[in-house]
């Protein structure tokens, strides 16, 4: 066997490694948040790399209290959108999704691992609000997207689900509306994930309760989401 033959393999290997080892390192630059575990605090950088440098999305990150619970809701407009709202959070998000996504194959470790709320919207859909409402009252922050599915601004209108105000009033938690524009794959699960955009995520003023009643809580996020809310407390971001 000639020196060649041996001597290029391990230079490959070696450049493997090495550059192996930089995107570690730029992951653990890039993590914001603690979840717990260090694979776990990779990922969260691997994904923030991912949005921030692949699909361009704006630098600052959504509107969070620095404590206390929160219910952020947003359009839904890919599958790229629950990566865009991680990657903008300083705080864990823990989503409420439909349980035939939260056990798909392959995915159910990762929706386990970062505490994803799996609802059965056919049996038993007030065990996922129970479980929100206990997140809420530890204070953590609870994400979902109240369309119940992509919903794009060329489809006909689709009234949201109320599962986001009802657990506002019930403990107070304001909601953060948030709208996500510029996604090249909209319409996509995939598409939306692998076609390169340049993600755009524009913040509402935080609402509260107590501020509204139940109706014109309802009508206000609904018009948030659907676009048709431009009040000057949007801070495009």
């Amino acid at each position: 066997m000639s020196s060649t033959a041996v001597v290029v393999p391990s230079l490959l290997i070696i450049l493997l490694l090495w550059q192996l080892y930089r995107l570690y390192r730029a992951c653990c630059r890039a993590n914001r948040v603690d979840w717990g575990r260090g694979w776990m605090n990779l990922l969260d950088g691997l994904n923030r790399l991912f949005c921030y440098r692949y699909h361009r999305l704006n630098l600052l990150g959504i509107r969070l209290p620095r404590s206390g619970p929160a219910i952020v809701v947003a359009n839904h407009v890919s599958g790229l959108d629950p990566l865009l709202l991680l990657a903008s959070s300083r705080r864990p998000l823990r989503f409420i999704i439909a349980r035939e996504e939260y056990e798909r194959f392959g995915l159910n470790w990762l929706f386990r691992a970062i505490g994803c709320i799996p609802v059965d919207r056919q049996k038993r859909p007030e065990q996922a609000l129970r479980e929100a409402l206990r997140c809420l009252r530890k204070g953590e922050v609870v994400a979902l997207f109240p369309h119940g599915k992509i919903h794009l601004n060329s489809d006909p209108p689709r009234r949201i689900k109320a599962g986001a105000i009802r657990l506002s009033q019930i403990t107070g938690a304001p909601v953060l509306p948030h709208r996500i524009s510029g996604i090249r794959g909209a319409g996509g699960v995939i598409s939306g994930v692998l076609l390169r955009s340049r993600a755009r995520i524009r913040a509402h003023s935080p609402i509260y309760p107590e501020e509204w009643g139940k109706d014109q809580l309802y009508g206000l996020v609904q018009g948030i989401l659907d676009g048709g809310d431009d009040r000057e407390a949007a801070v495009a971001i």
